[in-house]
């Protein structure tokens, strides 16, 4: 039987399990998927050398940009990115202990294939985004490659980074898409959401949140309080492990 699973820390919030285990089963695959929940990017190693018929692995919180250097080429997309969120595990010689690790991005098609039928191309011009871990990173390339301008937003001040006190009227009228990448409002700590403004959002703006448990996090709720066009991470988490799987399957 062949295995496929994620590595990240934690993974109380993991989809993907849910998702491929019950693809493998409606599609009769003889497969499973597995949580590896390890705190060290070292841990990788373990995982790789004990797992039998590992295929490949998915990727997330914290690990997106830390198993880059375990990793014997990147495709790309990933390069140019700089983090990846999917590994396909090429085993070689017979008896299956050597191995060689691609690492790729689908969380940048995932983005930006859910995001643009909701894009106003004269409205949404620039982006704030909200967090500036590995998940930013693909999310602010899929931004590039639509040409919208975006700015990065956290606790430090930083290159193309302001922080949440920088945030005024004058901020909120030019940047009308808000994008949070970070792991604020995700079960079961649903009652934190992103320091903004909310007040000074109105009807023109675009909130996204890469978070989708729960459905409607305080962040796009305090929106859609506001007239808001709202949207969760759910449909990029599928189109995502679709693009992870053809990868797998190549």
């Amino acid at each position: 039987m062949n295995k496929y699973g994620l590595i990240g820390f934690p993974l109380g919030h993991s989809f993907s399990a849910k998702y491929f285990n019950n693809k493998f089963k409606q599609e009769y695959i003889d497969a499973e998927y597995l949580n590896f929940e390890i705190e060290n990017i070292e841990d990788i190693v373990k995982v790789l050398d004990n797992t039998e018929n590992l295929k490949g692995l998915n990727v997330t919180i914290p690990h997106k940009e830390t198993v880059i250097p375990f990793l014997d080429s990147l495709s790309t997309n990933a390069q140019k990115i700089g983090a990846v969120n999917t590994i396909k595990v090429i085993r070689y010689h017979n008896n299956g202990t050597s191995y060689k690790l691609e690492g790729h991005n689908t969380d940048y098609v995932g983005f930006k294939k859910s995001i643009q039928p909701l894009i106003n191309p004269h409205t949404h011009t620039k982006a704030l985004v909200l967090g500036t871990g590995g998940a930013s990173k693909a999310i602010v390339q899929a931004l590039e490659d639509m040409n919208i301008e975006w700015l990065y937003v956290s606790r430090t001040k930083g290159n193309n980074c302001i922080t949440y006190n920088d945030i005024d009227a004058s901020i909120m009228d030019d940047y009308k898409l808000i994008i949070n990448c970070s792991p604020l409002g995700t079960f079961p700590k649903t009652d934190e959401c992103p320091n903004l403004p909310y007040h000074l959002i109105t009807k023109e703006h675009l909130l996204y949140d890469l978070v989708y448990n729960p459905a409607e996090t305080l962040f796009l709720y305090n929106g859609k309080k506001q007239g808001a066009t709202i949207k969760n991470g759910e449909e990029m988490l599928v189109l995502q492990a679709l693009a992870a799987w053809e990868i797998w399957e190549r």
